[in-house]
């Protein structure tokens, strides 16, 4: 079934509009801590945007918290409801209207927020994608039934969010509390959230699947403070050798995690399972080519995409304490800190990881025979999250997948993490759809 001809025609007569309401909105610089009055800006440009298109919705205090040691008032949610329908099926849109601080300096080749149309076509600036772009997507459609007095075929609830890129605080506890009996979620029938990409700039995909993460700092301290190798090397144990040799026994060249227990955690696929990645539009030139060299840790596509997707992987992120700066300082550090992350999927989750995680290592400290101290400890986590892609939820976006781009979805599942997506499975009891609007060049954020 073709998309909608009078649509598609009111799509194009309206893209300088659609455009310019998108340039409105990434000029707010809805960041970070330092730019909190301008999200809770954003969140009542955005309220009154719905509202226009006959949304009811409510701003939501979600109270306050503490940043860099200062107390900080949270930025609003919006909840939103349009259709009461008892016939028909009510969705759930998630989406955030926070983005990550920019600055030119970073690396733009322009103001990171205003709003640039390059030559090809692309819209340029922060939050165009993520997750600015795809909120006004739902608005956009929103117009469309206003002005041409078209109901909705669904009924539609809103949760749109500003605190999405700094952990989502407050949010959990308010789709808690909004899904039973009564609150604005009751009744939703599925959720859509459009916050993430495809796999490339040809085929569009619908994503059922994240990755979890669990992520740890290890410590090893010994002197009193930094000494000089000079005088004190080979001489005493040393806390960065230690930690080295630590690091060195988490994960190896080919990625396979050493900390016995997680990668036996998961089942093999199926192969049925393993068709779904030999389909997928995707292969080891885009994988480099993303990357920016021929670094890929194997020539089978099935397994490189596995390996981002359905398999557990552990990362080496950095070393807190040591020198690294300029020139050649020969300090012993007293103290380091290497962090590391392990994403997670089903059925891992961080409370079963972490106990094997510190065993592990607090058994491979011993074997070092140091007299240095060794602690570590787990500074943050998320659960992963599939869902059934054979969903009528995910069904019905495959059909409209076909209308619009005349192509079959890849199906895929991401490497990285939304944590309030299984917050509403949870919370809910229903299926989540991942359904990008982002491209795979699109740069997140």
């Amino acid at each position: 079934m073709p998309a909608p001809s009078d649509f598609l025609q009111y799509v194009d007569a309206n893209a300088d509009n659609f455009i310019q309401r998108l340039s409105d909105a990434v000029a707010i610089p809805s960041g970070d801590a330092a730019h909190r009055d301008d999200v809770v800006k954003m969140a009542n440009w955005l309220n009154s945007q719905l509202k226009y298109y006959g949304v009811e919705t409510e701003l939501i205090d979600l109270g306050k918290h503490i940043m860099d040691g200062e107390e900080l008032q949270l930025p609003p949610a919006i909840l939103g409801r349009i259709g009461t329908d008892p016939s028909k099926k009510t969705v759930l849109i998630y989406g955030h209207f926070d983005v990550q601080p920019a600055n030119k300096s970073d690396g733009w080749d322009t103001d990171p927020f205003t709003l640039v149309i390059h030559e090809d076509g692309r819209l340029i600036g922060r939050g165009s994608s993520d997750d600015k772009g795809p909120i006004l997507g739902w608005l956009n459609v929103l117009q469309y039934h206003h002005q041409n007095g078209k109901e909705l075929p669904v009924n539609i609830r809103f949760c749109f969010e500003g605190m999405e890129e700094s952990g989502s605080e407050g949010l959990d506890e308010l789709v808690e509390k909004e899904s039973k009996a009564g609150g604005w979620f009751a009744g939703v029938d599925c959720v859509c959230i459009s916050d993430n990409y495809w796999l490339n700039t040809r085929t569009p995909a619908l994503t059922y699947g994240l990755r979890g993460l669990v992520y740890f700092k290890a410590t090893v301290s010994g002197p009193a403070r930094d000494l000089h190798s000079g005088v004190f090397g080979r001489t005493v144990h040393e806390p960065m050798t230690d930690l080295i040799t630590l690091m060195s026994k988490l994960v190896d060249g080919q990625g396979n995690i050493l900390v016995p227990g997680v990668d036996e955690m998961v089942e093999p696929p199926t192969e049925s399972e393993k068709e779904i990645y030999e389909r997928l539009d995707y292969s080891i030139a885009d994988v480099e080519e993303s990357a920016g060299a021929q670094i890929a840790i194997s020539s089978n596509k099935v397994d490189v995409l596995m390996g981002r997707m359905r398999y557990p992987s552990l990362s080496l992120h950095g070393i807190e304490g040591a020198f690294s700066g300029a020139g050649a300082k020969t300090v012993i550090p007293a103290k380091v800190s290497g962090k590391f992350s392990i994403r997670l999927v089903p059925p891992q989750t961080p409370d079963l990881v972490e106990p094997l995680v510190i065993a592990y290592l607090n058994s491979e400290f011993a074997k070092l025979g140091s007299k240095n101290n060794f602690s570590i400890e787990n500074l943050h986590g998320g659960k992963p999250w599939v869902a059934d892609h054979r969903h009528w939820n995910f069904e019905a976006a495959k059909i409209a997948t076909r209308a619009v781009y005349k192509q079959e979805p890849d199906l895929t599942r991401e490497g990285g993490s939304i944590p309030v997506t299984l917050t509403f499975a949870e919370s809910l009891g229903v299926n989540v759809l991942l359904l990008p609007m982002g491209r795979g060049d699109d740069g997140a954020q």
